[in-house]
């Protein structure tokens, strides 16, 4: 069929691009059912055992920890401030809300981690793999984060698990660009020193690169975890419980009340999460 006009895109033109993933989920779901079942409980007891520690520890313990970490990162000033921000959460009555958050953050940054940091290093010693994976994290970083949440549903149903799953697929570009990033950064004199005293491979990438690299690879855990973040929200539309689920429920009931201390407590677990973390890369690059 001819285009009304010359503005008309020809309707005969058409790619379903979007039939062929649903179809490629449909079929995973249904071949590997079981195996989505199994990586399902594994998550499910990993999160569940860090958010009920989580839950265990008492909350002036967690507030001192808190400090020590902000003074140890940063400087006394800053540790009053962040543990102070956490007794604000707490006066808000979201404290366990936010350890709950906490459990999904962690459980993603970890999976990120065991995935992302050696996809990193394999990065930078294949440049064929490195041309095949740099536009698919570029896709994944700028694709619509609702998306995720799609597939998620399909593969895991909804709860804490399939957030953890469209978290992790949101959040780790950042670690792993940062990882390669940072091997290819070690100054080549410092390599070739290291092979002429015959260092294998292995030797090579820890004890010369990986510790050289630690500060960019720090900065990527950083922003991984701040993406993480970034998806409680988003998150809590499927059925993760926490900080998210309380700014869902109070757009829901136009609760004005309820959605500035909700999303106050994410910008002050933001705040604590962003900067001890960037005061142990930047202690660590100094101590270097």
């Amino acid at each position: 069929m001819l285009p009304k006009t010359m503005n008309d895109f020809p309707e005969s033109i058409k790619l379903n691009w979007g039939l062929y993933v649903d179809n490629f989920i449909k079929w995973l779901n249904t071949n590997y059912g079981e195996v989505f079942d199994a990586i399902t409980a594994v998550i499910l007891w990993f999160m569940v055992n860090i958010e009920a520690f989580l839950q265990w520890v008492p909350w002036w313990l967690v507030i001192a920890i808190i400090f020590v970490l902000g003074w140890r990162a940063r400087n006394l000033v800053s540790a009053f401030v962040f543990s102070s921000l956490l007794f604000v959460v707490g006066t808000f009555g979201l404290w366990d809300h936010m350890m709950s958050t906490l459990a999904i953050v962690l459980t993603s940054v970890v999976i990120s981690l065991l995935i992302g940091i050696p996809v990193g290093i394999i990065m930078t010693y294949s440049t064929r793999l490195d041309a095949v994976i740099r536009p698919i994290l570029d896709a994944m970083q700028t694709m619509p984060s609702f998306v995720y949440l799609i597939p998620a549903l399909i593969l895991f149903g909804l709860g804490k698990v399939p957030a953890v799953f469209a978290t992790t697929i949101y959040a780790i570009p950042p670690v792993i660009r940062l990882t390669s990033l940072g091997i290819r950064s070690v100054p080549g004199e410092m390599v070739e020193a290291a092979q002429s005293f015959g260092s294998s491979r292995w030797q090579l990438l820890t004890k010369v690169q990986l510790p050289q690299a630690l500060p960019t690879i720090m900065a990527g855990i950083n922003q991984t975890t701040m993406m993480a973040l970034a998806m409680v929200v988003i998150s809590s539309m499927i059925g993760a419980k926490g900080l998210g689920m309380e700014v869902l429920i109070a757009i829901n009931r136009i609760d004005i009340a309820r959605g500035f201390e909700a999303g106050l407590s994410i910008v002050f677990l933001a705040i604590i999460i962003d900067r001890i973390s960037q005061g142990v890369a930047n202690k660590y690059e100094i101590s270097k």
